[in-house]
């Protein structure tokens, strides 16, 4: 007897080739029939006519480093038809790390991931590791709706072994680089999927310093991807210098992207280890140095090396409402009067004249942590005309005419004044975007980073910038709207989509097991009303550690998932069902 058998779906295996209708048998976790029609008894059988049924979604970048001690649904990716989801992205983390020097990570995670500190502060069990294995130990004793993978970041191995001169920057001695070496080597021998690290002057700490790693030299990077090339196990993350441009009010970034390349690629050729970088839209460089960056990466890859840059599915998004970050959040009447209040009565506050008068008029006072992300509040301010309102559905189509500043221009008002009423809207539930000023335009560059044959899909950044980024929806979006929704431009095969989030990703991270629809794999399936599938407007929740507030944009169409076989969401609610466990390499 089968465990289940979902009949009748439109299966759309992983693997790339067309979808076609037929059953689906799985037993103590493993597939054991596909396709055709299933005539044996089962314990549930799943009607799953006029749905497609496609493998779990592999989330390659995601920060529940935190997350996985308070939070056994690790959502939003459990949400989103994920069943696993790769941690420790972006060079920062919390292990390895030495008794009493918790501190220091904790305000590298506040300052580069915008997870509130007094969330990590509670809802993390400190003292339960010291070394990176212990800490996979340690989530390996606990249960969770989907699987967790963990890579060892750079930023916690620099600290740990060089305390201040690392969290600083220092050039580390030969006798730390080898120190350095052997803890990631001890952690990718244990089962840490890969290393990563962040080159971009843009990740800072709380108090403003670069994540430890930054500024590594050659040998250091060398040295830590040999080790990984030793054991023959682990991926190579990093996230370039020149990521997010050049970034001039903090120095300027150490190199270009493009230049970044050549000493990515050496790493991936000496080690022989896959490398995934962060790859989007710089127009600060030139509008096109992504195709150069993925041009780099064919020429590379046939020569030996294996480079994979990593994209969205959606323009990443800042978010700005009253649950979020704004304009006005740093404004003196606003810190006296209004922060403290319940939303529903800052909302009334706002509504009065003179409290509008004080909040267009007074000057901010920037945060005393210069690394805090309420410090984003005066770019948000001086961005209102391109902000785009929000609507559910939200419109990834929404030409110029639709941003604020056009808006409030028709209306003979100024941007910053018209965000101020809008945001009031809803009872203050209202959210703005500030994304790109053509959307459209920015969508045709994404479906060429999708389409390339050398790029995986990622950066949801799940679990992470709680307030103001919602991207952990990428999945979902990059169904529903590419293969469905998208009127501005040409569509994407959805046999080609499930692929790029499914196989292809297992693939690079060395997941064997699942990824695919095949007798002997794992069943982590999905089964979608895709006609239905839905990602709605960002809604607010008090519901982090401290009371911490998180930002997530609800989704549906779900119909079912299932981690390691078990039945984890059931239309869109969660079962309580708990098979995950940590994914080792």
């Amino acid at each position: 007897m089968f465990d289940t058998i979902i009949k009748g779906g439109t299966i759309v295996d992983g693997l790339g080739g067309a979808p076609y209708v037929g059953d689906i048998a799985f037993q103590d976790g493993v597939i054991a029939e596909v396709g055709g029609s299933i005539d044996a008894p089962a314990r549930e059988i799943l009607d799953a006519s006029g749905a497609i049924v496609t493998p779990g979604w592999v989330d390659v970048h995601t920060h529940y480093d935190g997350q996985v001690s308070w939070d056994s649904e690790l959502a939003p990716s459990s949400h989103n038809g994920a069943t696993t989801v790769v941690m420790g992205n972006c060079g920062v983390g919390f292990a390895p790390v030495k008794p009493g020097e918790e501190k220091t990570l904790i305000e590298l995670m506040e300052g580069v991931e915008d997870i509130p500190g007094t969330a990590l502060y509670e809802g993390i069990e400190w003292g339960q590791w010291e070394s990176f294995p212990e800490y996979m130990d340690y989530i390996d004793s606990r249960e969770y709706a989907i699987d967790v993978a963990a890579q060892i970041p750079h930023g916690a191995v620099r600290y740990y072994v060089m305390g201040e001169r690392g969290k600083h920057n220092k050039d580390a001695t030969e006798a730390d680089i080898a120190a350095m070496a052997a803890i990631v080597g001890e952690a990718v021998d244990a089962g840490a999927v890969g290393f990563s690290t962040s080159r971009t002057i843009g990740h800072r700490s709380l108090w403003g310093t670069a994540v430890p790693g930054t500024y590594a030299p050659e040998q250091e990077l060398m040295a830590i991807a040999g080790a990984m090339g030793d054991l023959d196990k682990g991926v190579f993350e990093v996230i370039p210098s020149g990521t997010v441009g050049k970034l001039e009010h903090l120095g300027g970034e150490q190199a270009r992207p493009d230049e970044e390349h050549e000493l990515m690629t050496k790493i991936s050729k000496s080690s022989g280890r896959p490398v995934t970088f962060t790859l989007i839209q710089t127009p600060e460089y030139e509008p096109d140095l992504w195709r150069k960056m993925l041009r780099l990466s064919k020429e590379a890859n046939a020569d030996g090396a294996q480079m994979h840059p990593q994209v969205p599915s959606r323009i990443i998004g800042y978010l700005t409402g009253l649950s979020s970050y704004h304009p006005f959040m740093r404004k003196p009447t606003y810190l006296d009067k209004l922060a403290p209040l319940p939303l529903k009565e800052r909302v009334t506050a706002m509504r009065d004249p003179a409290i509008k008068e004080a909040l267009l008029t007074e000057k901010e006072i920037k945060h005393e942590a210069p690394g805090s992300m309420e410090n984003i509040s005066a770019l948000l301010g001086r961005s209102a005309a391109i902000l785009y309102p929000l609507g559910n559905p939200v419109n990834y189509e929404a030409g110029p005419e639709n941003s604020l500043g056009n808006r409030a221009k028709a209306e003979g008002r100024e941007p910053l004044e018209y965000l101020y009423d809008y945001m009031l809207e809803d009872e203050g539930k209202s959210f703005c975007s500030m994304s790109a000023p053509n959307l459209p335009k920015g969508m045709e560059v994404l479906r060429e980073l999708l389409e390339h044959s050398e790029t995986v899909t990622g950066l949801s950044d799940a679990g992470a910038h709680v307030t103001l980024i919602c991207d952990a929806t990428m999945p979902t979006t990059q169904l529903s709207y590419w293969a469905r929704d998208r009127k501005k431009g040409d569509r994407l095969p959805l046999e080609f989509l499930v692929h790029k989030q499914t196989a292809r990703n297992a693939k690079l991270y060395g997941f064997k097991d699942r990824g695919s629809l095949e007798v002997g794999k794992r069943a982590d399936i999905n089964v979608i009303d895709f006609d239905n599938l839905s990602v709605s407007s960002p809604v607010a929740y008090k519901d982090l550690p401290a009371g911490g507030t998180r930002v997530m944009q609800p989704v549906s169409g779900y119909i079912a998932t299932y981690c390691n076989g078990v039945k984890i969401r059931d239309h869109d609610s969660d079962t309580g069902n708990r098979p995950g466990r940590l994914a080792r390499s």
